[in-house]
């Protein structure tokens, strides 16, 4: 093997090893952020309940899965959805979502606002709260269906 054969293979070998370490530090940081993520997640959900209880709430039931049969076309479609708390408060049961971070715990966030809907629904529930053991605060959300006079007349028309 010629000199330059041999530089030519330790590059390519270098290249190669640089490729690997770079997937698997890819990887471990991901992984490390999943981790930091789901702690956080945890810790929030702790702290929720206990937030929940000196607000007056009974806390019924964590991790609660509820099947859910919406229809398209006609066809059941079966869905699965998982609340982080269904409470009790006087003569209502409300499904408690709790949110941690700087974006998630917003009305203005998209997910969760359609998460908080999802959950009204598919769980008949008397109403929805936003847990954000962060700010220590608990929301209230409504979603009052707007009757079709006072929809917005561009917004009706675009999916006929």
């Amino acid at each position: 093997m010629t000199r330059d054969q041999l530089v030519l293979a330790a590059a390519l070998a270098g290249a190669i090893l640089a490729l690997v370490l770079a997937r698997w530090w890819r990887r471990w940081c991901g992984s490390l952020r999943a981790r930091r993520r789901a702690r956080r997640a945890a810790a929030g959900e702790d702290a929720a309940a206990r937030l929940l209880e000196r607000a007056g709430f009974r806390v019924i039931a964590r991790q609660v899965r509820q099947r859910w049969v919406p229809l398209v076309d006609g066809e059941p479609v079966e869905l699965e959805v998982i609340a982080d708390y269904v409470v009790e408060s006087a003569d209502e049961r409300l499904v408690a979502e709790v949110k941690t971070g700087e974006e998630a715990p917003e009305l203005g966030n998209a997910a969760t606002r359609r998460q908080l809907l999802e959950y009204h629904v598919a769980f008949a529930a008397d109403g929805v709260l936003l847990v954000c053991p962060e700010r220590g605060a608990i929301h209230r959300v409504e979603f009052p269906l707007l009757t079709r006079s006072r929809a917005n007349p561009a917004a009706r028309d675009r999916c006929t």
